[in-house]
């Protein structure tokens, strides 16, 4: 019969490429199980359980040992070869990848740079040259050379928005001499942001590229954000009356008429009307510059405006409530998200991948290159493309990698070549993760864990309870004593019970199979761990 043994030696595990130590805790037979992630089962266990006794760390530890005896059976079984298993896994892994695939330094400083730039906001001119319909394979220092020679008639002395009005080929440039009013982090491209927010007041930028072809910006404004408002308002549209209107509307303002009434008897925003003129919450950048400004330079909720006119008509705005930017530790999850979701997050992506440069043993072989260089790929065949491409970490990447990956992309070779490196950086990271980071890999065993569980149980334990119905009698009759009850009646309770007596003898079985063996020392510390 095997048992449980103590043993007095202390052993490491060590995660090489972070230089991380774990304790060895226990065995199952010739399987460490390590300190790091029995505390995270722990630890969460916790926060959740009600009995106090199954909080001790000797009583956790006997039911983790029960866990992992149990885990180990499954993959006896060979449970983790279930494609409904693996699918699902696959899927996790994926969501749990995604925060590692993020340099965190870069990431937190990306951030950051947005809370700034959603506090203070910008305005801005801007003149553009754009790429040719037929996308960027033209010559792009011509264009640039355009771009520079408007910026340097500029820096002579003629005025932005005359220079705009006759060369930008944005189309709106013509009406408004290329002047796109204040805006903030997210609201144009990255790119575009970014050269903006560089660029000091009175300033005309240096020319730069965004998907749309070359700009230069000059940047007219800049003031601290307000956030966001709660407004409604009365409108007249134009007409040779209009502006008569609106005033004899103010007079019925100041004279005590209730804003909600005039806006009912005498507004022309029809929709907003049926609501009191409420408008949808908005911020920077969503009204007409003069709307916004008017409702900007209300101080308190229920304080008007005097009669202002916009290209819609004339108004009257009333505050209704102002929403200030929060201070960043309550923005920071939605910031975190709304990077990682734009195209600003390659900052990021180019950081870790610069990182894993220095960090991997990368070799190239420039000559299994040429063959690709030579011909077309609908030419090769597969079987011939044996020859290693690439290695990261000695993992080889041949010729048919090579070609799988570039089979329905149009780039160049050399730009395919340089992808196909990111990729194969990428997934040599992905396949370390699990060696190199704690938490990543307990986790993720956790998961992974909890899934065979899942099925295990079903297998050996649910089904069996539920669907041996002479099992079931036998144990019922044996507790009649117990339930004083007919088994129709109590039936959900008895097939309970009977799970809980099935799963013990279950346990004593794989307790006595397997050998476990535990690190006296590392359970010491441990529990020193937690009396501090």
């Amino acid at each position: 019969m095997k048992k449980i043994l103590f043993i007095t030696a202390v052993f490491y595990i060590t995660f090489p490429s972070f230089g991380q130590k774990d304790l060895e805790l226990f065995r199952i037979n010739d399987d460490p199980i390590l300190v790091s992630e029995f505390k995270q089962m722990y630890e969460k266990n916790l926060t959740i359980a009600e009995d106090k006794e199954a909080n001790t760390i000797e009583s956790y530890l006997e039911l983790f040992i029960n866990y992992k005896l149990k885990v180990k059976e499954a993959y006896n079984l060979k449970l983790d070869t279930v494609k409904s298993y693996q699918r699902e896994l696959e899927t996790y892994k994926k969501e749990l990848l995604a925060p590692y695939l993020y340099d965190s330094e870069t990431l937190s400083e990306l951030v950051e740079e947005a809370y700034y730039r959603t506090k203070n906001e910008v305005k801005a001119s801007h003149i553009l040259v754009r790429y040719p319909s037929e996308g960027l394979a033209v010559d792009t220092l011509f264009l640039k050379n355009k771009i520079e020679t408007y910026r340097n008639r500029i820096l002579k002395g003629e005025d932005f928005e005359k220079v705009a009005k006759e060369v930008s080929e944005d189309p709106s440039a013509k009406i408004n001499g290329g002047n796109l009013g204040y805006f903030k982090a997210f609201q144009m491209v990255y790119p575009f942001e970014t050269a903006v927010y560089k660029t000091k007041l009175g300033e005309v930028s240096e020319p730069f590229k965004t998907r749309f072809g070359w700009h230069i910006v000059k940047v007219t404004g800049i003031r601290p954000s307000k956030g966001e408002f709660e407004a409604a308002h009365i409108l007249v549209r134009n007409s040779p009356k209009s502006e008569s209107k609106i005033h004899s509307l103010y007079k019925l303002l100041e004279s005590g008429k209730p804003f909600e009434e005039v806006v009912k008897e005498h507004s022309e925003d029809t929709n907003a009307a049926k609501y009191g003129g409420k408008l949808p919450r908005f911020g920077t950048g969503k009204m007409v510059e003069e709307f916004e400004n008017n409702v900007r330079n209300l101080k308190e909720p229920g304080d008007y405006s005097k009669p202002f006119k916009t290209v819609y008509g004339w108004h009257i705005v009333k505050l209704i409530k102002n929403y200030p930017v929060p201070p960043f530790s309550e923005m920071k999850t939605e910031l975190t998200r709304k990077v990682k979701q734009s195209k600003r997050v390659k900052v990021s992506d180019q950081a870790l991948l610069r990182k894993l440069k220095d960090k991997y043993q990368i070799k190239e072989y420039p000559k299994a290159l040429i063959i690709f260089q030579k011909n077309k790929k609908e030419e090769l065949k597969i079987k011939e493309l044996n020859a290693v491409l690439l290695s990261v970490n000695k993992k080889k990447f041949t010729q048919k990698d090579f070609l799988e990956f570039i089979k329905f992309k149009n780039k160049t070779i050399a730009e395919s070549f340089r992808d196909f490196k990111r990729k194969a950086l990428l997934s040599s990271f992905k396949e370390n993760l699990f060696q190199t980071n704690l938490e990543y890999r307990n986790t993720l065993l956790e998961y992974k864990e909890g899934l065979l569980l899942f099925d295990l149980m079903q297998k050996k334990i649910w089904n069996k309870a539920s669907k041996d119905t002479l099992g079931l009698k036998s144990f019922y009759i044996a507790n009649k004593v117990k339930y004083g009850k007919e088994l129709d009646d109590i039936r959900g309770q008895v097939i309970s019970d009977y799970q809980d007596e099935l799963e013990q003898k279950w346990i004593k079985e794989l307790r006595k199979n397997n050998m476990v063996r535990v690190r006296k020392g590392a359970l010491r510390k441990l529990k020193n761990t937690y009396n501090q």
